[in-house]
């Protein structure tokens, strides 16, 4: 297991370590300013935002998630493992790479599972940062960490397919520039378990989509990104745009939602890195009872302890994406279930004592902090709860002793 960067993976992270500190970083007041100007209209495209991405994009920093596909800049999983920790310094700078969620799962899914027509209608505008998409699986009405209770009817009509339902926690439809989901849904209720449910491209714009409401994350409204409240009433689409063929939804899942974690992983370490270079700074530009806050033994325990978690939480990362690259993601199925619990958990006690280092301005909108600690901590439910994790962790190490056991 060799962890040294390739050089194509030096290259870009050089690039794209420049790209933050000449456009990013400079402008994260001004992406505040812009969205605070649009007023209770927040719903809407951000300048800024479309402005960097046409420098990332001449600067051919732009798709470089995708392994597996000629589309995209040919990085391995551990090449692009430091170049989404240093977007996830920044909770927006992925968008201006074309790198963040939900676009990137769903770019994923169409390329490995699209027939060539769903590609040609949907995959270039994604791919050139056109357009955007949700990914519709959560319901409000079952226990989602369950996917089989999804309840979300995709019933064949003829040509068609008819879509009843109501899902929620839809990220990114809320964007103005969202033009499909991908919708996971029961096509036969009757099939075996993990052979019910389909997966199928809606249009946004379909007759019989009603987005209902917006939902907060600790009072932020991500606009204009957002997290939606759906209704699917009749929905119809034509019968080429299920995805692989019915009964398939959970194959495509997991396909999904395997590289979709390791990079909320990756991200989350920029973000606790973030946060760990805030708590230094900080600690060192305040005094309290006459000496640094940085010289007192309660924060050098912190700030030691903080190095020590993300180095371990970067290799495992690391390991993850060599065995995803090596051996496939079925295989590498435990390091991500451990990264997905891991990452989270260590980001968010890094970003806690941040805050505390920051006094009362750490839980204030002056510093990135309280937002970040909002996001992250809602990645201990995203793509599967802690719980559901821990659960294939503890499965699999019985496995390793069942033989032993008799």
């Amino acid at each position: 297991m060799d962890f040294e960067y390739s050089d194509l993976c030096k290259d870009y992270l050089g690039r794209v370590r420049a790209f933050m500190d000449a456009h990013v970083y400079p402008n994260e007041k001004t992406y505040h300013d812009q969205l605070a100007s649009f007023g209770e209209n927040r719903w809407q495209v951000i300048p800024i935002i479309e402005e960097l991405k046409a420098k990332a994009k001449a600067e051919g920093l732009w798709n470089l998630f995708l392994p597996d596909s000629d589309q995209g800049a040919g990085l391995s999983n551990q090449d692009y493992a430091p170049l989404a920790e240093e977007m996830g310094r920044v909770g927006w700078a992925s968008e201006v790479f074309n790198c963040s969620a939900p676009d990137t799962g769903n770019m994923e899914v169409l390329v490995r599972y699209g027939s060539p027509e769903q590609q040609a209608e949907w995959l270039p505008r994604l791919l050139a940062g056109e357009i955007r998409s949700a990914f519709l699986m959560t319901e409000p009405a079952v226990a989602s960490s369950d996917a089989t209770n999804i309840e979300c009817s995709i019933v064949r009509d003829g040509d068609e397919y008819v879509i009843n339902g109501r899902k929620w926690w839809s990220s990114g439809a809320g964007d103005p520039r969202c033009k499909m989901y991908i919708v996971m849904g029961k096509s036969d209720p009757t099939a075996e378990t993990h052979k019910q449910q389909s997966m199928i491209l809606v249009p946004a714009d379909a007759e019989g989509i009603t987005i209902e409401r917006h939902l907060p994350v600790f009072g932020y409204d991500d606009a204009p990104h957002g997290h939606m409240e759906i209704k699917l009433n009749n929905v119809r689409v034509p019968a080429s745009n299920m995805l692989l063929g019915e009964g398939r939804g959970f194959e495509i899942a997991q396909g999904r939602l395997g590289p979709g974690r390791i990079h909320h992983c990756m991200r989350t370490i920029g973000a606790a890195e973030r946060a760990l270079e805030l708590l230094v700074k900080r600690a060192m530009s305040r005094e309290a009872f006459g000496k640094p806050v940085i010289k007192h033994s309660i924060w050098e325990h912190r700030i030691a302890k903080a190095r020590i978690d993300i180095e371990m939480t970067r290799l495992l990362t690391l390991k993850a994406a060599w065995m995803m690259d090596t051996v496939g993601n079925k295989q590498a199925r435990g390091e991500i279930a451990m990264i997905k619990v891991a990452a989270p958990r260590v980001a968010l006690e890094v970003i806690d004592n941040a805050i505390q280092a920051h006094g009362g301005g750490g839980v204030s909108n002056d510093f990135p902090l309280a937002y970040s600690y909002a996001g992250i901590r809602t990645l201990r439910l995203a793509d599967g709860p802690d719980e559901v994790h821990e659960r294939t962790i503890s499965r699999l190490e019985a496995k390793r002793w069942l033989n032993d056991l008799g």
